[in-house]
């Protein structure tokens, strides 16, 4: 997909008349463990640094999930105050949060220092670095294990898998469990979502890659659940003992009927991105030559993979809002559009939406109502795009 700037790293206005640091966006396969992944990995300290801008707290539907994950987990595993719960990647105490109201003691691993210093701020405790082996020990000589690990949308950002999944087999307890959230290939390629890829993820996991993965370490998928958020994800339950599971079973068999186990499956994939940014271009081309007025939602990294891939800049869209208040005043990478409090949306009334984070279209789409009864539309740009009908209130 060329030389892209880091998907995360919004401009204040000083940086503007800088050189951005640029590099390449290719996804590569490899046939032996049907593991996809980025060709160039970037330093980890140049991607999550002080100012990382990404807070979890801020999605509502995400705050949902989080809190039906622990309290069934809370009840299947009867935690109590003698149980011990670690996550890795934390980030400012979005899932943490809901086991410390129930009085079980959590403990946080994150390395970016503004989320890692929220979650300290409302009692969360938590270790400002990256997750390795080293960290794992470090925790055990203290007489620290888990009973319960959470890995949320961590594992494509990390480059030494095989270190960070030994971490975690030590880190547990031997009748622990960990549970992972993952996206994972079959819905990326179903639902043509390569605005998922950017330099922060640099692997994407298919069943088979992941079961390989852990196994190799000693932990055995006992569960795993199909889940719609982020656009299509799963949940991964491992345990130090191995059990047979009949949906680990039924989703490799899937992935091998879709051809995702041999690089034949993503010639058309590829194909149809192409597809995709020529549609897109066309409609976004002749609305602004009728006259009318385009923004877009969410300064997500998969906001500015899409406008960066496709070359969509201010001759296309005008600006972008975005409720995280540290974004906003900033510019998105590359295209350098200006990032606004979604106010804007009810003030300027822009004709239409691009829906950059169209993975949350619903969430957004409710917090926005206003904004559409004053006759804006959206755009949902993946998998293909279209114009949404608009919501007549009963």
């Amino acid at each position: 997909m060329g030389d892209t700037p880091l998907a995360d790293r919004m401009l204040s206005p000083a940086q503007l008349s800088q050189a951005e640091p640029r590099y390449p966006l290719s996804l590569v396969f490899c046939e032996a463990c049907s593991l996809l992944q980025i060709s160039e990995t970037v330093p980890p300290e140049q991607l999550y640094c002080e100012d990382y801008p990404y807070f979890s707290s801020i999605s509502s539907e995400l705050q949902v999930h989080s809190r039906q994950n622990v309290l069934e987990l809370i009840d299947s595993r009867s935690l109590d105050a003698r149980s011990q719960v670690i996550e890795i990647a934390s980030n400012d105490g979005y899932l943490l949060r809901h086991y410390r109201a129930q009085g079980i003691n959590v403990l946080g691993i994150d390395p970016a220092d503004g989320p890692a210093r929220v979650a300290s701020e409302i009692g969360i405790k938590t270790i400002n670095a990256f997750f390795n082996l080293d960290v794992a020990r470090d925790l055990i000589a203290d007489d620290i294990q888990a009973d319960v690990i959470h890995a949320n949308n961590v594992l494509a950002h990390v480059p030494a898998l095989n270190d960070f999944v030994k971490g975690m087999h030590c880190l547990l307890k031997d009748d622990g469990i960990a549970v992972i959230e993952v996206p994972t290939i079959k819905p990326l390629v179903e639902q043509c979502a390569f605005d998922t890829i950017y330099h922060e993820h640099l692997c994407y996991f298919s069943i088979k890659a992941l079961e390989t993965l852990f196994r190799r370490h000693g932990l055995y998928i006992c569960d795993i659940r199909s889940l719609p958020i982020h656009g299509g994800s799963v949940r991964v339950y491992l345990s130090k003992k191995q059990s047979s599971c009949h949906a680990l079973t039924r989703m490799i068999a899937d992935e091998q009927k879709a051809g995702l186990h041999h690089v034949g499956g993503y010639s058309r994939f590829s194909e149809r991105v192409w597809e995709l940014k020529d549609e897109l271009l066309s409609l976004l081309t002749g609305l602004r030559e009728q006259g009318k007025t385009i923004a877009a939602y969410g300064a997500a990294a998969k906001g500015s993979t899409l406008l960066n891939t496709m070359g969509i800049g201010r001759d296309l869209v005008d600006y972008v809002v975005d409720k995280n208040s540290f974004k906003q005043g900033r510019f998105m990478p590359g295209m350098h559009l200006p990032i606004l409090p979604t106010e804007a949306l009810t003030e300027r009334m822009p004709d239409y939406l691009l829906l950059l984070a169209w993975n949350f279209c619903d969430e957004i789409r409710a917090q926005q109502r206003d904004y559409e009864r004053g006759g804006g539309r959206f755009i949902v740009p993946v998998p293909k795009p279209r114009i949404l009908d608009p919501i007549h209130d009963e």
